[in-house]
């Protein structure tokens, strides 16, 4: 018989019913029955019910012990009664009869507790995460992750790509976000970087020519943490495809991505391979007021500024006369609905720092509120039948620049779909976002700057650079997002060194800077580089979507805390002295307040 284990703790069943049998694993929970003690013993499988009655040599051993101590049981297994048998449990039909007991290791009293998935306080959670990943559905989450990393391998190795793996210490990378620096023991004064993405090493992979790469990597960003991204590092499926369009692209990553999501999905319906939308950017921002917009909700954001071009209700119309816009979201079905509900909508609107959220209520065809008395009842009807609102829908309004007018709509159009109720939560809705803007206008630093991956290619190439408007460009750049969050991020690429430095002129980087900063690339493509294209999926967020879970610290092994601390392994932690020396550096204290 083995040293610690013949079965694992969801292996036995009624075929096993009279052998002899030795388990190990933790004790889970302890039941005292008076002179019977029942024990769930939990290892990775699962659990199997112990008893150690009076006639037990093993009952004094393991009355003595705590939750989460480990042991190994040996003992006979038996049937439990018809009235006892536990369904829910694989082994839920036998039990084993302890006989022997072999402490492996006595656990201390616990700082928080195991069974059960009792919330408890996040700072404990994470210092003892040891203790936490024990836990059933945490433990299960990072099951399902494993599984999920393990499909999408399997599904690109399918689809002929061939896994790479490319360097961790790097050069610092225009990614967008800052860089995790590492200082040069032998270079004194220069610093490595963490990459924030593999980025240019798969573009130098397709120069190099190996057509099709992929990998699960790690990134690393130096950012401030949210629900939906951890702080420090994260993981994407990275891929890079040449000789492609970005048309191909799609229809290469649909059935990977949808058929991961179909095969964890459970019941949920997943948007199938094939027929995923194609939502141009513009007009995602404005039927949306987001370019992740959340497909299950159905309601659908209008733009009415030239209804209030001349209009009774005076904000509006200086609103549209100064150049701004009205934007409308639904809420239809809203007639029992009290005057409290869109007030509160209001002060929502408030409290998000927005100026505030207008409404008109409709009940029986009867208009309510400021707004529809002051633009008049034959207007508002006009608006109403243009947008297909019945005799018993309300509507929001947000008025003003039209990225702000965007930003209040979309996130209305959210709140009022939860409000009402209106989301389909068994549904995984997936969507390309495409022809993003090349270049945005950055009103902080009063110049332009590229919205999204400066590597990627401008519809038009040269041409469109020096004939264009830079704010008119369009790139060949898409977002695939699911449920209200973006998944993934790519384009095709710009392979053609003049169309690179022409592209990085416009936001003020001369050729010499593009050749100081992207040297590698940029000499790479002196020398024959193929039109390609690629994309990165965020395995942490499709994970989080599939475990249904409400932030990456719940399919995430050692995450960090929300200032970026690693509260059980005690970093970032100080240098020695000996270390600091041998890199140069001296710690310099910031300012006290």
């Amino acid at each position: 018989m083995h040293v610690y284990r013949t079965h694992n703790c969801a292996q036995l069943n009624e075929a096993e019913v009279g052998q002899k049998v030795r388990l190990s694993g933790w004790i889970h929970r302890k039941r005292d029955h008076g002179g019977v003690l029942f024990i769930d013993l939990r290892d990775h499988y699962g659990i199997t019910q112990i008893v150690a009655d009076a006639d037990s040599p093993a009952l004094p051993v393991l009355e003595s012990l705590r939750a989460e101590s480990v042991v190994t049981i040996t003992g006979e297994v038996k049937a439990r009664s018809a009235a006892t048998v536990n369904v829910s449990l694989p082994t839920g039909g036998i039990e084993v009869y302890a006989r022997e007991v072999a402490v492996q290791s006595a656990a201390e009293e616990l700082p928080m507790p195991v069974a059960g998935e009792q919330e408890y306080p996040e700072d404990i959670r994470l210092k003892y995460r040891f203790l936490d990943l024990r836990r059933e559905t945490l433990h299960a989450n990072i099951m399902t992750r494993v599984a999920i990393v393990a499909d999408m391998r399997e599904r690109m190795r399918a689809a002929g790509f061939n896994e790479f793996s490319t360097p961790i210490l790097t050069a610092s990378s225009p990614e967008g976000a800052r860089d995790f620096l590492v200082p040069s023991r032998i270079h004194a004064g220069k610093f490595y970087a963490l990459p924030q993405a593999p980025q240019q090493y798969k573009q130098l992979l397709m120069v190099a020519g190996f057509d099709r790469y992929f990998q699960i990597a790690p990134c690393f960003r130096d950012e401030d943490p949210r629900a939906d991204r951890l702080p420090g590092e994260f993981y994407q499926l990275d891929l890079e495809m040449s000789f492609v369009t970005q048309e191909e692209v799609w229809e290469t990553m649909e059935p990977v991505i949808a058929g991961t999501f179909a095969a964890f999905a459970g019941d949920r319906k997943v948007t199938p391979a094939g027929s995923f939308p194609r939502i141009p950017h513009a007009e995602a921002m404005l039927k949306y007021g987001s370019d992740k917009p959340d497909l299950r909700n159905p309601l659908v954001i209008s733009d009415v500024s030239k209804h209030f071009e001349q209009s009774g209700f005076g904000l509006f119309e200086r609103i549209v006369g100064s150049g701004g816009v009205v934007r409308v979201v639904p809420a239809p079905g809203t007639h029992e609905k009290s005057r409290k509900f869109f007030d509160d909508m209001n002060d929502w609107a408030r409290k998000e720092g927005f100026a505030g959220l207008g409404y008109v209520t409709r009940k029986q065809g009867e208009f309510g509120g400021p707004i529809a008395k002051n633009h008049g009842e034959e207007r508002m009807a006009a608006l109403y039948a243009e947008l297909g609102l019945g005799e018993n829908d309300g509507c929001f309004f947000a008025a003003g620049k039209e990225a702000d007018a965007a930003r209040l709509a979309g996130a209305a159009r959210i709140r009022v779909g939860e409000q009402l109720d209106l989301i389909d939560r068994e549904r995984f809705e997936l969507a390309w976002i495409i022809d993003f803007p090349f270049y945005e206008y950055d009103e902080d630093e009063k110049r332009i700057d590229f919205s999204h991956n400066p590597f990627s290619m401008p519809q038009g190439e040269l041409e469109a650079l020096e004939t264009q408007d830079p704010l008119t460009i369009m790139a060949y750049q898409y977002d695939l997002v699911c449920n209200g969050y973006e998944i993934a991020s790519g384009s095709i690429r710009n392979h053609r060194p003049e169309t690179m430095v022409k592209a990085f002129e416009i936001v003020g980087l001369s050729k010499a800077d593009v050749e100081e900063r992207f040297g590698g690339m940029y000499r790479a493509f002196q020398y024959g580089a193929p039109p390609h294209g690629g994309m990165a999926a965020g395995v942490d967020r499709i994970v989080m979507l599939l475990c249904d879970a409400k932030n990456l610290r719940e399919i995430t092994l050692f995450p960090m805390n929300q200032r970026a601390e690693d509260l059980l392994m005690g970093a970032p932690s100080p240098a020695e002295p000996r270390q600091l020396r041998e890199l140069h550096l001296r710690v310099v204290e910031p300012p006290k307040a």
